[in-house]
């Protein structure tokens, strides 16, 4: 029978014991069954305590290695980036990615700052920027002296920025050519076949009203979301009761309302209900509310505007402005996506209707910069619910804005 000791050393337990390791889940020495004694270059190294201290200062993720390669230092920001990071250990060991494990090893040979990219694929796609600088520490040729600095920028939030920018800028060229081309279309046929017909002259003379208009309101609200997102940081301080808002609001659609055949029901407290915001903001927002439950909830005839008092999780007082249809609804997988520029369930009948895909992106920032939210709610057949919360005015928000 075989003893313990054979069991342990035996080469499936060896191999096991690896695979613990390269996960970061066991030292080495535990790994071989005690046989090997793990190294802590941070003692070892006569340096190591000032290092440590040091690069725990920093605002981003630091480690530090030895000549050999292994890990004598790093602060907490670094362990978000390699969660297998062990003092003493190869850094190859956590660091997986090819481009960072090729850098190391130039910087280590050429004695030459090296700088590279990466991304991150898991839990979710992250892009840094890391240098690794050869440091030495003192005059001499003491081993110690020479070590490896690596620092590390997340590059995520310009990353996704650029994103965003390149699909906007995509994406409000595709929703212009689309008019414009429609237009200079029907002014080639009204110059050319269609010169002396009158009755094709006013039909697409009504068509053309209807593109313009199109391009004039996607326009408007471009220029709408440029000026709330240059003013994101400033917080209105205006008080505004949120009750002659919503009559304003629901009296200047009462037109398109007979049009659509729907009933508009307004529901408001006795009390004044007083938000710190941009009066003309919270029109627009509440208006594109409105309109979007007119056009896209029609089927259900009817639509709920509720103003109240309530309160968040927290118990701050608020102010919730609902807007319900009862329409064909919205399925649940279009939810997360409603608030992104250009975002449409049915691109065909948004286009039908005059919509422009950015009508709840610019509610949406209305409501961040009044420091509130939007939630939406909806069933397939039974309509949805549009809820703009608003933080209410306080004694203390009142001496503030003040």
């Amino acid at each position: 029978m075989a003893t313990e000791e054979q069991r342990r050393d035996s080469w499936p337990n060896r191999l096991r014991g690896a695979v613990r390791v390269l996960l970061g889940r066991t030292d080495i020495a535990a790994a071989a069954g005690g046989a090997l004694p793990a190294i802590d270059r941070a003692r070892t190294h006569p340096q190591g305590p000032l290092i440590e201290a040091l690069i725990g200062g920093l605002p981003g993720a630091a480690i530090v290695l030895d000549r050999d390669g292994g890990v004598i230092a790093f602060n907490e920001m670094a362990t978000s980036i390699a969660p297998a990071l062990r003092r003493g250990e190869p850094a190859l060991i956590a660091l997986r990615m090819p481009e960072l494990v090729d850098a190391i090893r130039r910087a280590g040979k050429r004695r030459e700052p090296q700088r590279v990219e990466f991304i991150e694929r898991v839990p979710r796609d992250r892009w840094f920027e890391a240098f690794v600088t050869p440091v030495r520490l003192a005059a001499g040729g003491d081993a110690h002296s020479d070590i490896l600095l690596m620092t590390f920028n997340d590059l995520s939030p310009l990353r996704q920025v650029e994103e965003m920018r390149a699909d906007f800028v995509a994406n409000a060229s595709h929703e212009l050519r689309t008019p414009l081309a429609a237009l200079l279309g029907f002014v080639e046929t009204l110059q050319g076949p269609a010169k002396d017909d009158p009755i094709a002259r006013e039909k697409f003379l009504a068509i053309m009203q209807g593109q313009a208009t199109r391009m004039a309101r996607l326009i408007d609200d471009l220029l709408s979301l440029s000026r709330i997102e240059l003013n994101a940081h400033l917080r209105p301080n205006t008080p505004v009761e949120l009750a002659p808002i919503v009559r304003q609001v629901v009296d200047g659609l009462q037109t398109l309302a007979r049009d659509r055949k729907v009933e508009i029901k307004v529901t408001v407290p006795p009390e004044p209900l007083i938000v710190l915001g941009d009066r003309d903001e919270l029109v627009r927002a509440l208006e594109n509310l409105v309109e979007n439950a007119l056009k896209y909830g029609a089927a259900g005839k009817r639509v709920d505007v509720t103003l109240t008092r309530a309160q968040t999780r927290a118990g701050t007082p608020e102010a919730r402005i609902a807007v319900r249809d009862f329409g064909p609804g919205i399925a649940p997988e279009h939810l997360p996506r409603l608030t992104e520029r250009f975002y449409r369930v049915d691109v065909a009948d948004s286009r039908a209707q005059g919509g422009t895909g950015l009508g709840l992106a610019l509610v949406k920032h209305v409501l961040n910069r009044h420091g509130g939210r939007l939630a939406i709610e909806s069933t397939l057949g039974q309509g949805a619910s549009f809820n703009m919360q608003l933080p209410l005015r306080t004694d203390s928000s009142a001496a503030s804005s003040e």
